[in-house]
């Protein structure tokens, strides 16, 4: 294991990410790159949309003593969630349209949705300059489901917190 540190035949990183973007041999990977970011941020800001709505009607449910409305909410927090994960795949697929990286657009639309959820089944043929896409478009549906996720999480941890709680007791008080 040492000895690999030690190979002198290690390029810097300047060097390496140099080779990597003269390989790739195209400009347009930064458009993706940038893709990839503000979909994340706009990703975040609806599910912080979704998840703070949720905990709203949760709380306004709760006080009222109606319980099953935050079941209901949860599992329309859930149908929003997936329907913001599919126009990801969408504008994920628009956007390889139009930079032309597929001759169909089925096909554009298959490996978008391939590569966001990281299935990998399809066998794609990429050009050169577009080997790196799948790394960008899959890295984005990670951490969009890594979002969603959580806070699916933080929604189903108010829910069960719910059950059997007895609502006049405090914190600390012993009953």
């Amino acid at each position: 294991m040492i000895n690999l540190f030690n190979n002198t035949d290690l390029p810097s990183f300047t060097t390496l990410f140099g080779e990597i973007n003269a390989d790739m041999g195209n400009g347009q990977i930064w458009v993706m790159v940038v893709s990839a970011c503000l979909m994340l941020a706009v990703h975040a800001v609806a599910v912080l949309g979704i998840a703070g709505a949720f905990h709203w009607i949760d709380d306004v449910m709760t006080k009222r003593r109606i319980f099953g409305a935050s079941f209901l909410s949860y599992f329309i927090a859930i149908l929003l969630v997936i329907a913001i994960h599919l126009s990801e795949i969408v504008v994920w697929a628009y956007i390889c349209v139009a930079l032309k990286v597929f001759p169909t657009n089925p096909q554009t639309f298959y490996f978008a949705g391939e590569m966001y959820t990281t299935v990998g089944y399809g066998d794609y043929k990429l050009s050169e300059q577009w080997r790196i896409l799948p790394i960008i478009i899959s890295f984005s549906g990670i951490f969009a489901v890594s979002m969603s996720g959580a806070a699916l999480y933080t929604m189903m941890g108010a829910l069960l917190g719910h059950n059997g709680q007895n609502q006049s007791a405090k914190p600390g008080s012993s009953d």
